[in-house]
């Protein structure tokens, strides 16, 4: 009985976060894989902004202080001008540079006491290539071929993109259920004591399975990548999306606070939701680059 009460509590705790999420599939599958570009950038900077907003709180609650309207400046152009190229522009040397530069010029400007420059500028910093730089990757995805990439195209990119989110939905399902009711040895008990082994394996499990979802359902419009390749990146993209959960844990786990806020019931705030995503989607960026060439 103790087993049943504890897979039904399970339930019943999901049961906001499963009614949130169906809420949210429509919208976000339409942006993802229909959406002309032009709709897909204002949401891309409306996310990569309440993101922001969230970082920064965390960061304040961490004993730092941001600039964040510079913050909230650089991270929208960063989102607007992603580049023409299978590279975004925010992630070319110039620019990069160019940010950092800006960064560090600003920050002696802000700080009133030049023992807050340090932390001020790295905090300031760390947001915009953790945030708005990594998002920003998802625009090539979807809408910029890399050259020399086999059969990449239009289709080509909307497979990819409902791909990531299927690896990072699938992989967040299973690994939550599992996890909570099989799971006993702890994944990371210094950032997370909620996660575990068991929970971790179930999560690789469901985008597997998330991933050869998508893969059967594009297969008589776009044939795409051979199984084995698939597998490959599946796998790195699905370690990559459980990294940035526990790289999110961490930075409220040292801020002091549970949720980075609370504008998604049953989720917490909108960077709880996407940091799966800020390490998977540069990863598969990352592995399609590779690729090309």
């Amino acid at each position: 009985m103790g087993g049943w009460d504890k897979t039904s509590a399970v339930f019943w705790q999901m049961r906001t976060r499963i009614l949130t999420g169906l809420a949210l599939i429509p919208p976000v599958v339409y942006v993802l894989g229909w959406a002309p570009e032009w709709l897909f950038i204002p949401v891309l900077i409306a996310v990569a902004e309440l993101c922001l907003y969230e970082y920064f709180s965390i960061c304040r609650h961490a004993g730092f202080r941001p600039m964040a309207k510079l913050g909230y400046g650089a991270g929208a152009l960063i989102c607007l001008l992603p580049g023409e190229s299978f590279t975004p522009l925010a992630l070319e040397p110039p620019f990069f540079i160019g940010l950092l530069l800006l960064v560090l010029s600003v920050g002696m400007v802000r700080a009133t006491d030049l023992k807050d420059y340090p932390g001020k500028v790295a905090c300031t910093f760390l947001g915009l290539i953790y945030i708005p730089c990594t998002l920003a990757t998802l625009v090539p995805i979807r809408f910029h071929p890399a050259d020399g990439l086999p059969g990449f195209n239009r289709i080509q990119g909307r497979f990819w993109m409902l791909l990531l989110f299927a690896v990072i939905w699938g992989g967040d399902i299973l690994a939550y259920f599992l996890g909570r009711t099989l799971g006993r040895t702890r994944l990371a008990p210094r950032i997370s004591p909620n996660k575990t082994v068991v929970g971790a394996v179930g999560g690789l499990l469901g985008s597997g399975l998330a991933a050869l979802g998508v893969k059967l359902a594009f297969l008589r419009v776009q044939p795409g990548p051979t199984l084995g390749a698939l597998a490959l990146i599946v796998l790195l993209t699905a370690l990559a999306g459980q990294v940035g959960d526990l790289a999110e844990s961490a930075l409220k786990r040292g801020a002091g606070i549970k949720d980075s806020g609370a504008l998604l019931p049953g989720h917490g705030g909108m960077l709880d939701r996407l940091d799966s995503l800020l390490f998977a989607a540069p990863m598969l960026w990352l592995v399609l680059s590779v690729g090309s060439r």
